[in-house]
């Protein structure tokens, strides 16, 4: 079973109700809940709620590493000799579960470093300019994160990512086989729950929790990319009051939320929707 949606609509919720029905392993196909350093803020199960039922790949990846959808799809390819609720907002992981994941070799750190400086001086449209036909056919070309990924891939490989795409093989699970569910809730109702979770984070401890990242922090970091962390460590160091970090950290909620819906609008046109509240 997949369970997908945007943030704080209750998929952890609901996987819990299916996994103690079924006796399933809910497994996280959440991007940031896989880092240690944040459980709160990520919005990561309890510990008592990891203790009433299995969880596996949550809080399992330290801060500094680079956690890929690769590394999740091998991390998750032998769980699932068991019944699972695969459960997260992150709909490249849910993707490349369903529809593959392209092997595209890792590019090494030195080209990463010239793509960054080429995307600094001169723009991501001289990337473009220089990416393969097919690849620059089918990009997205308002997202320069996109194309200087495929000018790096072209860069490290002499050979385009549509190329390494069309090359996918078959997925772990592809979605004909799996029940997948995508929430689909009413925006002021979502709005509403994100608004009053990020309260609660506060009240459980989010702010001791980011004072925790704050010796070393670094926000380069794929785990520095949790929404809040940057707003409360601005609070920490006085550039914001509480306050402002607080409404910061909500409205970057509603924002990705709402990038979410869009997403899944346009890639999970199987799946089952469930309409809230």
């Amino acid at each position: 079973m997949l369970i997908a949606g945007p943030t704080a609509s209750g998929k952890s919720a609901l996987a819990m109700e299916f996994a103690a029905r079924d006796g399933r392993l809910i497994v996280n196909a959440d991007a940031l809940q896989v880092y240690a350093n944040w459980r709160i803020l990520t919005a990561r199960p309890s510990v008592a709620d990891e203790a009433a039922l299995p969880h596996a790949l949550y809080g399992h990846v330290d801060r500094d590493a680079t956690y890929s959808v690769g590394h999740w799809l091998r991390d998750l390819a032998p769980l699932l000799n068991r019944p699972v609720v695969i459960v997260g907002g992150t709909g490249l992981n849910f993707n490349a579960l369903t529809k593959g994941l392209a092997l595209v070799p890792e590019v090494p750190p030195q080209i990463r470093a010239e793509a960054d400086a080429r995307r600094a001086a001169e723009g991501h449209e001289a990337l473009l300019r220089e990416l393969d036909p097919p690849t620059a056919a089918r990009i997205d070309r308002k997202n320069p994160v996109r194309i200087q990924r495929a000018w790096e891939v072209l860069r490290a490989t002499g050979r385009g990512l549509s190329s390494w795409q069309d090359a996918t093989p078959a997925p772990l699970l592809p979605i004909t086989d799996a029940e997948a569910l995508v929430l689909v809730p009413e925006v002021p109702w979502l709005n509403a729950r994100i608004d009053r979770r990020f309260q609660q984070m506060l009240t459980e401890g989010a702010l001791d929790e980011a004072r925790a990242n704050l010796p070393d922090w670094d926000p380069a970091r794929p785990s520095s990319k949790a929404i809040g962390g940057a707003d409360l460590i601005s609070h920490l160091k006085g550039e914001l009051t509480l306050d402002q970090a607080a409404e910061a950290a909500t409205l970057a909620s509603r924002q990705y939320a709402k990038r979410q819906r869009t997403w899944f609008r346009s890639n999970m046109k199987q799946w089952r929707q469930v309409f809230l509240p």
